[in-house]
């Protein structure tokens, strides 16, 4: 990574903007089933929760598990619109340079905690959700800023700082949501009601000042890390055009990395969707509990990224980082199967944050390094879409699987379905890197 004081000052700007925008992002994580219960005594059986929540209901069996899908449906919105949003983010920062790109998202997504600071109506609140996962398709800007500011050879120690901010941002994310769900604005002042200040108005506000602060702190720090010259000067596409190629990229490399993220991600956030439930059904774990288990694999994901791949991928690379990570997903899946002790069930969550940790920046560092300058921004769009598109459909078709087959079956399918990533890795092209044995 380069040493210039410049590049050092503009990474730490671009790891706290990921950073306090993760953490917005991730402080409503907890307060999914107290917003189904506000939203639907309040509306009623009008809207859309009139349809839905009797829908729900009639698939779960009702009570805890319609709030949990109810958050997965919520989750699976906003991933959609970074899906769709992400490679066109990424391609205008080619363009027009990161800190502008960046600046306009920043300000979008300030706008979406607005909305859901005076959603009285989930209408509203969807609303917020969908004008927040548009604006989530900067995380894609941000990662090609690193990679505008590390060496090829150091490519992977900046994306493993970029995993460790987003597991520092859904740690502690989610922590401040829980303890600002205690406060609620109308219990002071009853009359903003009207206005549509609702109990879960307070992490609203919140996320708002914090991506407030965010804004003017890349403002103030952060100086543009593409070059005019390094900037792509082809001729614009359509604006989806970055959606329809997302599979069918040019470029090997990057279209069997894509194909990897899609397949690996879809399983690993359909399994980690699932764990509280699995959690709850062999050891009786109440949601307080459930939270200890995000805590642990987010501590681990930092751990493994911070230090163990930030060391290890120079002297392996990242093609062999990525298989060891997946190799370490399928056994960890393959283990939860089975996980009959709390033993067994940790040393699980262990191995699945040792696969997230190796895979998500090995590949991350693979697509920039397979990209010219002028593209990373559109390359790593489309691989933030991949995992968006992913996170979209993962949750939705594990909690199926799940619920139809059983928690064995469930988690044993996700360790062979990973198996498929894992044999194609093997035939991923050189980044001409020098590689030692694995």
């Amino acid at each position: 990574m380069s040493q210039t004081s410049s590049n050092k000052k503009n990474l730490g700007a671009i790891l706290l903007t990921l950073f306090l925008d993760l953490v917005g992002f991730s402080i409503i994580f907890p307060l999914f089933p107290g917003m189904l219960e506000f939203y639907f005594d309040a509306n009623g059986s009008s809207g859309i929760l009139g349809w839905a929540i009797p829908f729900l209901d009639g698939v779960t069996g009702g009570g805890h598990y319609t709030a949990v899908l109810f958050g997965g449906i919520l989750g699976s919105l906003y991933s959609i619109m970074q899906f769709v949003f992400s490679p066109i983010w990424g391609r205008r920062s080619d363009r027009m340079g990161r800190k502008s790109v960046l600046k306009i998202t920043i300000l979008g997504t300030a706008l979406s905690y607005l909305v859901w600071f005076f959603s009285g109506s989930f209408e509203l609140l969807i609303l917020g959700r969908l004008l927040g996962g548009i604006m989530a398709g900067n995380i894609s800007v941000a990662t090609a800023a690193v990679a505008d500011m590390t060496t090829r050879e150091n490519r992977s120690k900046g994306m493993a700082l970029v995993g460790v901010t987003f597991g520092l941002g859904f740690i502690i994310g989610p922590a401040i949501g829980a303890l600002l769900s205690l406060v609620n604005i109308l219990d002071f002042a009853p009359a903003l009601e009207s206005l549509g200040i609702n109990p879960f108005s307070v992490p609203a506000l919140v996320a708002l000042i914090l991506t407030l602060v965010n804004y003017v702190w890349l403002s103030a720090r952060f100086d543009e890390s593409l070059d005019e010259d390094k900037r792509d000067k082809s001729e614009a596409k359509g604006s989806f055009a970055g959606v329809i190629d997302l599979l069918s990229v040019k470029h090997p490399g990057i279209r069997q990395v894509n194909w990897l993220y899609l397949i690996f991600i879809t399983a690993f956030s359909g399994m980690e969707f699932t764990l509280t439930f699995l959690a709850a059904e062999r050891f009786l774990y109440s949601p307080a509990q459930n939270g200890y288990i995000f805590l642990y694999v987010g501590f681990i994901l930092i751990l493994v990224q911070g230090g163990i791949v930030r060391r290890m991928t120079p002297k392996i690379g990242e093609k062999k980082t990525a298989i060891a990570g997946l190799i370490f997903g399928v056994v960890a899946f393959i283990l939860l199967s089975r996980s009959d002790t709390q033993f067994l069930f940790y040393l699980s969550l262990t191995l699945m944050a040792f696969a997230g940790g190796f895979v998500n920046p090995s590949l991350t560092s693979l697509v920039s390094l397979y990209s010219n300058e002028d593209k990373q921004g559109a390359n790593l769009g489309l691989f933030r879409s991949a995992g968006s598109l992913a996170r979209a459909i993962g949750p939705i078709l594990a909690a199926g699987v799940y619920w139809y087959f059983g928690s064995d079956i469930a988690y044993l399918f996700a360790g062979l379905v990973i198996l498929i990533p894992l044999v194609r890795a093997f035939a991923l092209p050189s980044t001409n890197k020098e590689e030692a044995p694995i």
